[in-house]
């Protein structure tokens, strides 16, 4: 993978201000940026929500995000504890930042 920095524009609050942008390389630097080192649960996430926006033209917020994990990957893996511990203290909005997605209505 290159370490070379890619330029885009984000929002006050760090999102993309262009979600067609997004690429992996972006995705790493934005979990840089917050030390998030990405494993491969985190990117099984990331490419989740990316289906859940292409689907419903939104980011989930977090009881939509832990129910569509649920139905997609199971029990184990859709609920807020396993969403904390892979994105701590706001799942919904870091998984949406770092997947280039828009902030999740509802999510401070």
């Amino acid at each position: 993978m290159s370490s070379e920095l890619v330029s885009v524009d984000l929002d006050r609050d760090g999102f993309l201000q262009d979600h067609t942008q997004w690429t992996p390389q972006i995705a790493e630097q934005l979990a840089r940026d917050e030390n998030l080192p990405l494993t491969e649960a985190h990117w099984e996430l990331i490419h989740l929500i990316r289906s859940f926006y292409r689907q419903f033209e939104r980011s989930p917020a977090m009881r939509p995000l832990v129910r569509y994990v649920k139905q997609e990957l199971g029990a184990d893996k859709g609920n807020s504890i396993y969403l904390l511990k892979l994105f701590p203290e706001s799942p919904a909005k870091r998984l949406s930042r770092i997947a280039g997605l828009p902030r999740p209505e509802n999510c401070l």
